[in-house]
């Protein structure tokens, strides 16, 4: 498992595909600062950095101009006017992106073109553009991994199914393709946190609908089963660890206790499925899926046939009767 955080420059935001950001990004000036890294996801907004108070903002944060920033540049006179915009575009942000296709004063072009700060320009309203923006960074910027396993959509539920090279995998996948559940990548997957506590997987574009099985070769599942067996993203929410069956191990087998598979700091619920000649993995895969589904809704089948036993055995010694002492006395 390796883990890594890819680079984002501003470059990055001007060659985004259009459904990827759908911004419409234009370059007026600052071309050589392209490379500047942008940091955080969060965007600077603040008119009080034109005002003076620039410590507030902060490096590696895209800076915005809507119609606010811009009316107060328009109202001050030119002197002032680019005073304040070599004073802001002199703290290490990456770069200005300008909203609502607003016609901006002359020095806010020359001020960036002298300081080397690209200025992006959109036409789309700032709360959009900010909104758009942010998503497309914190998907760039998360935190991901590559994960050698095999990930499913079963019932709606990220099934993530790991084990050693040559366990069989790629054929419980298929066998689960087959019972009408939709692959996300086999072999190689993709993990990148989101928020807190969200881990999505994907497969790598080039590999994207492609599985391989020993004995048939590369297969595009795609084309095979139609579009409906693939999907390109789901969110990782149960692991199932296969694991060769071996005599005299001890395995779980009333599922009392809770399991965790750890990825990229975040514990997901696992079960450990055992494989051995004659049994069904893909069976018992879609079956531990469905339990998780119940076990999510709060239904624990385990705990609940536990707590029936535990409240009988309660029960039998309310209702014992209780031993008679003065027979015990006639027979002393």
């Amino acid at each position: 498992m390796s883990s890594s955080s890819p680079p984002v420059t501003v470059w990055t935001l001007l060659r985004a595909r259009a459904e990827s950001l759908s911004l419409g990004l234009e370059l007026v000036a600052g071309a050589r600062g392209l490379d500047r890294p942008i940091t955080s996801p969060y965007v600077l907004k603040t008119g009080l950095a034109l005002a003076g108070f620039d410590a507030y903002l902060q490096e590696g944060r895209v800076l915005v101009f809507g119609a606010s920033e811009v009316g107060y540049l328009s109202g001050v006179d030119p002197a002032g006017r680019a005073a304040s915009l070599a004073r802001v575009l002199g703290r290490p942000i990456p770069c200005v992106m300008v909203t609502d296709g607003l016609a901006l004063p002359t020095e806010v072009v020359e001020e960036a073109e002298r300081a080397g700060v690209p200025l992006l320009a959109t036409p789309v309203a700032t709360p959009i553009a900010i909104a758009r923006l942010t998503g497309f960074l914190e998907d760039l910027l998360a935190e991901r991994t590559i994960v050698h396993a095999v990930l499913m959509d079963i019932l709606g539920l990220g099934v993530l199914i790991v084990g050693e090279s040559g366990i069989g995998k790629s054929e419980c996948a298929l066998d689960l393709v087959l019972r009408g559940h939709r692959l996300v990548a086999d072999d190689t997957v993709e993990i990148r946190r989101r928020a807190e506590s969200v881990l999505i997987g994907a497969c790598p574009e080039f590999t994207r609908h492609h599985m391989e099985i020993r004995g048939l070769g590369i297969l595009n599942i795609r084309d095979l089963f139609g579009v409906a067996s693939t999907r390109s993203s789901k969110r990782i929410e149960f692991v199932v660890q296969l694991e060769r069956w071996e005599s005299g191990r001890e395995y779980e087998r009333l599922g009392l206790d809770d399991q965790h598979y750890e990825i990229l700091g975040l514990r997901v619920p696992m079960n450990r499925m055992p494989v051995a000649p004659g049994r069904s993995i893909a069976n018992l895969v879609e079956v531990a899926a469905r339990n998780q589904l119940l076990r999510a809704r709060g239904h624990h089948a385990a705990r609940k046939l536990a707590d029936r036993l535990q409240q009988r055995l309660q029960d039998d010694d309310a209702g014992a009767p209780e031993p008679d002492e003065s027979a015990e006395r006639e027979s002393d």
